[in-house]
């Protein structure tokens, strides 16, 4: 078993968390004033209730609504600096040691900001962030493009680009009904040939097609969500036998990491429950399963939330934990040396002296 404040203190890793879904609520009034942006609520505590009960709409193409709020009020450079260094400064709070966060650029550009202006003034809020947290924390970006517009290669290329500079990979996200990964098989080639890291948004609110062409056509590192692989999976519950068929069995045999996001698919859909969630049973096969928050501000959730609902559901303890943890770092986009200094010398001792202490 782990206490709260023990959930609270053990080191997390975050692979899967968009900075325009973690703003604080308090920020985006703040920032609406000044550039006249009307808001469906004026206080910070009601607008973050309603951003939750927004999103809780089983449908993805609602819950992507909620954004244009946040979005609207993260248009010009100190706007997104201070987003970008409240979000690493949030995260370290909460006990997150290393994250990646994502973001489109183009969908920044309204107040004049370049592409670049965009990524360097997220850099610079993490950098500010990282100086501020009151724990020490790694910040990283990924550069999103949205699978409905046709800018992917330019923001492929920036992802290339700025891989010596604070971002570690690129990613595609958006509506995936009629928008599947092979639009943009240009710019996915394009990043192979780079040797350039990737993860495509895939199997939330579509099935297994998706994640088939992300991994197979597009060649993808990681899936984000990845849930409807348990569509591939036939599992008897009285006699505990799963039978995988081709494409899970070679997601989890290739260990193609799964950035799961509980929370978050309930909101969309993709399961009825924390405990009917498909992590559950993925754990179990030993997928290589990540715990990860989506968005915070629409989920109201942070990763120890995301822990303590797991912990709930399938009674997991430190041990389980510890695997979430070593799981997502192992499948990060740093360079090998830094993903495994991480794990020796912040994981591992964290949880070897707790569990320790638990005995």
């Amino acid at each position: 078993m782990i206490t709260p404040e023990q959930l609270s203190a053990a080191p997390k890793v975050l692979l899967h968390d968009h900075l325009d879904g973690g703003v604080r609520p308090e920020t985006v009034l703040e920032l609406a004033k000044e550039i006249g942006h009307v808001l469906p609520r004026s206080d910070a505590g009601e607008l973050g209730e309603w951003f939750v009960e927004s999103a809780d709409s089983g449908s993805l193409e609602r819950y992507l609504e909620t954004f244009d709020h946040t979005v609207a009020v993260m248009q010009n450079a100190d706007a997104i600096k201070r987003v970008a260094s409240e979000c690493v400064q949030d995260l370290a709070a909460d006990g997150v040691v290393y994250a990646e966060v994502r973001y489109a650029p183009e969908q920044h550009l309204n107040g004049g900001l370049s592409l670049e202006d965009v990524v360097d003034a997220v850099h610079e809020g993490f950098e500010h962030g990282m100086a501020r947290a009151e724990r020490p924390i790694v910040a990283r970006q990924l550069l999103t493009a949205m699978r409905h517009k046709a800018r992917s290669m330019e923001i492929a290329q920036l992802a290339v680009a700025y891989r010596d500079d604070g971002v570690v990979g690129f990613d595609i996200a958006g509506a995936e009904a009629g928008y599947p990964p092979t639009r943009h098989l240009d710019a996915f080639e394009y990043l192979q040939r780079e040797n350039a890291h990737f993860t495509i948004h895939a199997g939330e609110a579509f099935g297994l097609p998706s994640i088939w062409q992300a991994i197979q056509w597009c060649g993808a590192d990681r899936l984000g969500h990845g849930v409807r692989i348990i569509d591939d999976i036939n599992y008897d519950p009285d006699t505990g036998k799963a039978e995988l068929g081709l494409l899970a069995a070679y997601v989890r045999d290739r260990r193609i990491p799964l950035e799961m996001c509980p929370s978050s698919n309930l909101q969309t859909g993709a399961a009825e429950s924390i405990a009917d969630h498909p992590i559950g049973l993925l754990a179990k096969l030993r997928f290589r399963v990540t715990v990860n928050t989506d968005n915070r501000l629409m989920s109201g959730t942070s990763m120890s939330r995301e822990l303590t609902l797991l912990a709930e559901a399938f009674d997991y303890g430190l041990a389980d934990f510890r695997w979430f943890a070593i799981n997502a770092m192992k499948s990060a986009f740093l360079p090998f040396d830094e993903r495994l200094a991480i794990i020796d010398q912040v994981i591992k001792p964290w949880y070897a002296d707790a569990l320790a202490e638990a005995k």
